[in-house]
């Protein structure tokens, strides 16, 4: 799936029109300190990682991620490419590790 494509699924399913880029924010806030739960937990608690549950919370961080790039008319394709961009010229020898 293209980020712009994805953007656009997910707005489908924003509800509200008041106050939408600080619901989002906050809601984005909220949605990473549960993937931070998450490997907390795995790291300092010894429970075993949930990857089922981080990816749910993965994708719920990236709808509200979606929907703040939506709210401020920014193609979400944008928002990862010109991360990549920053990453390449930032570490233009650090080889691929996979």
């Amino acid at each position: 799936m293209e980020f712009n494509d994805y953007q656009k699924a997910a707005n489908r399913t924003l509800f509200g029109s008041e106050q939408v880029l600080t619901n989002c924010a906050l809601g984005l806030s909220s949605e990473t300190g549960q993937v931070v739960d998450l490997v907390k937990q795995y790291t300092f608690q010894g429970e075993t990682l949930d990857k089922k549950q981080l990816v749910k919370e993965m994708g719920d961080v990236l709808w509200y991620l979606s929907q703040v790039a939506e709210w401020a008319d920014i193609p979400f394709e944008d928002v990862a490419s010109g991360n990549i961009d920053r990453l390449n010229k930032r570490y233009p020898d650090t080889p691929n590790n996979h």
